[in-house]
């Protein structure tokens, strides 16, 4: 079978091999890939970026959907021809983060998806929506799931005001969910034509950073003064002071990305604001399940930018990383 490995750090040494043919173990599933999507980690990975000391080589990516092909004799809850996904985190179920449930990150700590067939954990795959085709379920594990877990963790939505970084994978999720959760969305981009997109998609108001570098100024704008309840922030310690600075007293800032480089932050607005700032690392099997009963009952469809081939992993990478995309970048595996 064609599997994607990384023999050695950088996008020109990606290479598409074959491989055996994968059997479940006990408590294991095959799952005969469909489609694959990538995420900047996916490109941080394959770079070399992610964890310099990663052994090699690595099967990277780890979104995946599929049908299931085999289950081990043990195993119950799910059966040959399901249609899954696959979790982020194999052994991450419920509850808060463990250091076990973050060795279990699938294209980082363990090979990932990118393959024709992988092996999963059972507990490690969840049902596709019904209304979603293979590469719209591909875009959920990681990128839809960390905006869920960012917008819903101790934090009700309805009412309130969210402002989200950009147009990326994360941020296009959070824009779905939070108006399909009665929230009310700003949105910051570098482009006039993505914000146009994103107001199309339900967004309340948005801001080109490029041409307003205070954005925060703007959002405080947007909300009378007072600030916002809550920022989706993927830009990391480049960006992190504004979003402090955007968000009310007793506010939330759920930390995401590091798309924005480095940078120095002083922590004493938090202090004197009361504000929370919660690091997100994707989320766990439940979370994962109570997004997908929202977007099924909201009929949610995922933005996919586009789909690539077999023959064009190389260029959807390169697409990602051109930073050109709006929404998901997805890879049609089988």
């Amino acid at each position: 079978m064609r599997t994607a490995v990384v023999p050695q750090f950088g996008l020109d040494h990606l290479a598409v091999i074959e491989r055996p043919e994968p059997t479940p173990g006990p408590g294991q599933v095959v799952v005969a890939v469909k489609a694959v999507s990538l995420n900047y980690r996916d490109l941080m990975v394959v770079r070399g970026q992610y964890n310099p000391r990663m052994p090699l080589p690595r099967v990277p990516c780890s979104d995946c959907a599929g049908e299931v092909l085999a289950v081990g004799d043990d195993v119950l809850s799910v059966k040959p021809g399901d249609r899954v996904c696959g979790t982020f985190m194999q052994n991450w179920a419920d509850g808060s983060l463990s250091e076990s449930a973050a060795k279990s990150a699938l294209g980082g700590a363990i090979d990932g998806v990118l393959a024709e067939k992988v092996v999963l954990n059972a507990g490690g795959v969840v049902p596709v929506p019904p209304h979603l085709s293979f590469a719209e379920a591909a875009t959920l594990p990681c990128a839809a799931v960390t905006a869920w877990n960012a917008l819903t963790t101790d934090f009700n939505p309805a009412g309130k005001t969210v402002l989200l970084q950009g147009t990326g994978g994360v941020s296009v999720f959070a824009l779905q969910f939070a108006t399909a959760l009665g929230a009310k969305v700003l949105i910051t981009s570098g482009r006039d034509d993505k914000l146009k997109r994103a107001l199309d998609m339900g967004a309340a108001a948005g801001v080109n950073y490029q041409q307003t570098p205070d954005w925060d100024k703007w959002a405080r704008q947007q909300t009378g003064g007072v600030g916002v309840d809550l920022v989706v922030e993927v830009g990391g310690a480049g960006t992190l002071e504004r979003s402090v600075k955007a968000t009310r007293h007793g506010g939330r800032v759920a930390l995401i990305g590091v798309l924005s480089g480095a940078g120095t932050f002083d922590p004493l607005p938090l202090l004197m604001k009361g504000i929370t700032l919660r690091g997100i690392f994707v989320g766990s099997r439940a979370m994962f399940e109570a997004m997908n009963t929202t977007i099924t009952r909201h009929a949610i469809r995922p933005v996919i930018d586009r789909v690539f081939g077999w023959d064009e992993v190389k260029e959807a990478f390169r697409h990602l990383e051109g930073a050109g995309h709006f929404g998901k970048v997805v890879v049609n595996v089988g």
